[in-house]
């Protein structure tokens, strides 16, 4: 594996697709919502790229959707930059309309990082650094504690006075401020880490302590190559849903995940479920690349390693994008057999010491019987942008494509890699004797 594949590898947190998620399509309340306590919260979702519309607010609405399954109802919400005063009065006003405030991000190493003391200072709760939140980042970075750099030890500090969430997907734990009979809760912002977070550390806390009921039973369908709308469409027209069924959706970079959820969690809600998905499958199998929490590329890894395949990686439109988005899938270390990225088509000849040709010659360069090469991003007549893109799929096959790019902003270009792991995919399946 060249170490370019390393250097990409380091740069893939700048590189995470921007999630826009789609409206909430709420069929019923649960009926067993009586059950259990309603616990009312407040969102602040803070960053100053968020006011400016670099990115989209994503957090809002997965959060709002993954608590509604707890039976949790936002009492409001706001959007703020990345100032101490600001976040400070921003927290001070949710405080008063419910017990609980969410605020997200702010809590990473950098300088503008400034969540975590303006809610120390609000508060007036010290911080002290966590030893165990301490030991799981020397074991991350397999770095000694004395060696790692302050501005990341600083993201294991938490408050005396309340609790911390761990971090499964990164370095900065998530906290928990007990602060005059309120909880306030912050989360990371990267969208990678919050989530888990939220589903896996924060639901539970919440469940402990202010008695909110289990998500009961949920099933998440994940499609690729097709819209929400077209989605919610044929299901509209073939797969009716019970009036009891809770649907979230969720859009990213060409993907949509669409959540199913029903109250309680025993046998007869599983199968239930678990034959909705079914019919689905039956209406739009081939836009479905997983059942649960596998990711495109985790899937297309899986596949690739059953036919013992190792596979190498030549990016010049895609910029390294493709090897990025494979830096967080375990299989990856036994997949990738090399990545070489460069600017141009001139750049990669030189650096694979390839005689002048085509895509095909790239690849030849590069060695391996498996290999995703993407050409240069050009513009038609039209303005259309686009990029070409080759595949090796073993000694004697070989399928092209053309790939568009619509626009120039991380997410057309997280499209893009969709786009290309789903080809790979449909042409993993006609191999096989599949129906494409």
């Amino acid at each position: 594996m060249t170490r370019l594949f390393s250097r990409v590898c380091a740069i893939s947190h700048e590189l995470q697709p921007v999630k826009v998620i789609l409206p909430i399509l709420l069929f019923a309340a649960s009926p067993h919502a009586a059950e259990s306590r309603q616990l009312d919260y407040a969102l602040v979702v803070t960053g100053e790229e968020l006011l400016r519309g670099v990115f989209p607010d994503a957090h809002t609405a997965f959060i709002t959707r993954t608590l509604h399954a707890h039976g949790c109802h936002c009492a409001g919400a706001s959007l703020v930059d990345d100032k101490v005063c600001d976040i400070q009065a921003a927290v001070r006003a949710a405080a008063q309309k419910a017990p609980l405030v969410i605020v997200t991000g702010g809590l990473g190493p950098t300088v503008n990082d400034v969540t975590r003391d303006a809610l120390s200072k609000l508060t007036g709760i010290k911080l002290y650094e966590q030893p165990d939140a301490l030991a799981a980042m020397e074991q991350r970075h397999k770095t000694p504690r004395d060696q790692i750099r302050p501005n990341l030890r600083r993201q294991t500090l938490v408050p005396t006075r309340g609790t911390y969430l761990k971090a499964a997907a990164g370095t900065a734990v998530g906290l928990v401020f007990d602060w005059n009979g309120k909880t306030i809760v912050a989360l990371p912002g990267p969208p990678r880490e919050l989530q888990p977070m939220v589903k896996n550390e924060l639901a539970p806390y919440l469940r402990q302590k202010f008695g909110v009921r289990s998500p009961g039973s949920s099933i998440t369908v994940r499609f690729v190559g097709i819209g929400q709308s077209l989605i919610d469409q044929t299901m509209s027209q073939h797969v009716p849903l019970p009036p009891d069924v809770i649907v979230g959706s969720q859009f990213e970079g060409g993907r949509v995940d669409f959540e199913f959820m029903l109250p309680g969690n025993g046998p007869e809600q599983q199968a239930r479920l678990k034959d909705l998905a079914t019919k689905i499958r039956r209406h739009l199998g081939d836009y479905i690349y997983a059942e649960g929490e596998a990711t495109l590329e985790q899937q297309v890894a899986q596949t690739l390693l059953a036919r013992g395949a190792k596979l190498t990686l030549v990016e010049i439109g895609s910029g390294g994008r493709l090897a990025a988005s494979l830096a967080g899938v375990p299989e990856t270390t036994r997949l990738l057999k090399g990545a070489h990225v460069a600017p141009s088509e001139e750049a990669m000849r030189q650096l694979l010491k390839s005689n002048p040709g085509d895509l095909k010659a790239l690849a030849q360069a590069a060695g391996g019987d498996w290999t995703v090469v993407t050409g240069g991003i050009s513009t038609d007549n039209t303005g259309a942008r686009s990029c070409a893109v080759l595949f090796r799929l073993g000694a004697e096959r070989w399928e092209s494509a053309r790939v568009s790019v619509q626009g120039s902003s991380e997410t057309a270009y997280a499209g893009m890699v969709a786009h290309i792991w789903d080809r790979v995919r449909r042409l993993l399946k006609i191999g096989a004797g599949m129906k494409d």
